[in-house]
């Protein structure tokens, strides 16, 4: 195993902060990039990559690792410094508003002026020149905050990766998981060992999140060449949401892990039995297909349905009640799906996202994430 320091812009007179990187296995394989708490209030990721750590360490001593897996438990040192009378604030940058999660490099523009020139008849060049060309993009860029160092340092750490996969957590959420639709087939065995109970589906959901831009580049090159020079999936990239940000045990860390490692093991990454893949709990569903329930007024909200429950169109989710007046307000899906996720706080003003449910049909457009 190797430790890895990657210094970030310091933004003010006596503070600096640090990346620190694991990687773990000899290379020669594939590349496996984990890393966890980009949103850094999202804490259960964190104790899955603590708990990775230590079985990585085992199968290393072991000559088990058939690749490198690289794990970065804390790739947002920014957020992590920055609480609000004892609450940590880690969603949004305090100086500029900004996702911790949003505004990443687009490597296709990034790489687009040169690398029709750079390709060939042969897959695995192709491949190893859009990294080259990947690697080169990125090393002429000059970030100038803090912020654009912290993106420019993860995605140095992660561009050439066979395997990405970003660790998150909802407000109070079932275990869900984000991909792109042209990578699902080899990323439905991971949503089975994670038994995800919903797996949403987009290419572009617009703002350049972490996980997309290391699929979409490639999809992007295959769309754009594809017909001329044979380019494969060189990025398999995924957000998973591991629930809620109270589910952190002990328990949940080790199951979790364990399904990592059994993807891994499907990957052919550690040697070992593969384990069977479990039953998938529900077909991905479109992330445009996903339903966000409104709160049209203000008041105490009361949940009527569970995360993870299928409900059906025209099922109550939950009530909203105006203690001055005696009003009761219940909200209610037009779509069927898995409510994979729902607001934490217990008061809705209006205008809040309340949940979501994960409907099949796709119908929205723009921007599909939340803030």
């Amino acid at each position: 195993m190797q430790t890895r320091t990657h210094p970030l812009i310091s933004p003010t007179l006596g503070t600096f902060r640090n990346i620190t990187s694991f990687h773990y296995g000899s290379g020669g394989g594939q590349k496996i990039y984990i890393q966890s708490s980009l949103h850094a209030d999202e804490l259960p990721g964190m104790l899955v990559a603590w708990r990775l750590r230590r079985r990585l360490v085992e199968f290393e001593a072991a000559g088990k690792l058939r690749g490198e897996v690289v794990i970065v438990p804390v790739p947002n040192p920014i957020g992590l410094s920055q609480h609000l009378h004892g609450t940590l604030m880690g969603r949004f940058e305090t100086n500029t508003g900004h996702n911790f999660n949003r505004n990443f490099y687009d490597l296709a523009a990034l790489i687009a002026p040169d690398i029709e020139a750079r390709l060939g008849k042969d897959a695995d060049a192709n491949k190893l020149a859009v990294r080259a060309a990947m690697k080169q993009a990125l090393d002429e860029q000059t970030p100038h905050t803090e912020l654009e160092s912290q993106r420019l340092a993860l995605q140095k750490l992660s561009f050439d990766a066979d395997v990405v996969l970003d660790l998150h957590c909802d407000l109070d959420a079932a275990l869900h998981l984000y991909t792109n639709p042209d990578i699902w087939n080899e990323v439905e065995p991971l949503a089975r060992y994670l038994d995800a109970r919903a797996s949403l589906l987009a290419l572009n959901s617009v703002g350049n999140p972490f996980d997309e831009i290391h699929s979409f580049c490639w999809s992007d090159l295959c769309q754009r060449y594809g017909e001329r020079f044979p380019i494969s999936n060189g990025g398999i990239s995924v957000t998973v949401e591991l629930r809620s940000q109270h589910d952190v045990s002990y328990e949940l860390a080790e199951k979790d892990a364990q399904a990592i490692v059994n993807y891994l093991i499907h990957r052919g990454v550690i040697d070992a039995p593969v384990p069977e893949q479990p039953p998938l709990a529900y077909p991905a569903t479109p992330l445009a297909g996903a339903e966000p329930i409104i709160a049209p007024v203000s008041g105490v909200l009361v949940f009527r349905a569970q995360v993870g429950a299928y409900i059906e169109a025209g099922e109550a989710i939950a009530d909203i009640v105006d203690p001055l007046t005696d009003t009761v307000t219940t909200l209610k899906c037009t779509t069927s799906g898995v409510m994979y996720a729902r607001h934490i706080t217990r008061f809705a003003t209006a205008g809040l996202e309340v949940a979501r449910i994960a409907g099949a049909k796709a119908y929205r457009t723009g921007s599909l994430l939340s803030a």
